[in-house]
């Protein structure tokens, strides 16, 4: 099928049957009957799903970024709205949302799809929502050596918004802060007005 990626060499495939043999255990321990019609194949759906939410442990970020460009670009230059779906680290629980990345490049640039890239890289994991704000920030700092980067995250945790506390529309949002944007404030208005 066109556009479905391929996660079939995961360490989740290569663990397939222990992962659905402990995904029955659990349906059992928690009082179901994994062995009725509507479970029956719960266990691969489940081990398939995570080939695709964990497929980010397969790839180093950094790699993502590949080829840069060699550009005189030293203006802002945003990637925003860009969708992520992650796990908590501390329920397995997802949680989803938008990040905004903007950076004023020092003589080097990469191909905008490889932000989008790197978010898939970083959100396909267990995670929390403040790693990945910093990751995305450090990874673009290493790699581009731009002379700013700032990263807001925004995020609906379920672990939130279904079990605890049980406010569903609460967002949490982080920021990163690296480079020119620390000390320049005009930098950082005019990224925060252009990302609203």
């Amino acid at each position: 099928m066109a556009g479905v990626k391929d996660y079939s060499n995961t360490e989740v495939s290569k663990n397939r049957e222990k992962i659905e043999y402990h995904i029955e255990q659990i349906l059992n321990l928690v009082g179901e009957d994994a062995k009725r019609e509507g479970l029956l194949e719960t266990p691969a759906r489940v081990t398939r799903m995570y080939e695709e939410i964990f497929a980010g442990y397969e790839v180093d970020p950094r790699d993502v970024l590949g080829v840069t460009f060699d550009e005189n670009h030293e203006e802002l230059v945003i990637v925003k709205d860009i969708v992520y779906y992650s796990q908590c680290e501390h329920h397995m629980a997802p949680f989803f949302g938008k990040i905004h990345i903007g950076y004023i490049p020092s003589g080097k640039i990469a191909g905008l799809s490889k932000f989008a890239r790197l978010v898939e890289a970083i959100t396909r994991r267990l995670q929390v929502q403040e790693r990945i704000t910093s990751q995305i920030a450090d990874i673009i700092n290493e790699v581009l050596q731009p002379n700013g980067v700032m990263v807001v995250v925004e995020g609906e945790h379920l672990c939130m918004c279904s079990r605890g506390v049980k406010k569903p529309g609460s967002k949490t949002v982080t920021s990163a802060v690296r480079g020119i944007f620390r000390e320049d404030s005009a930098s950082r208005a005019e990224f925060l007005s252009l990302v609203k």
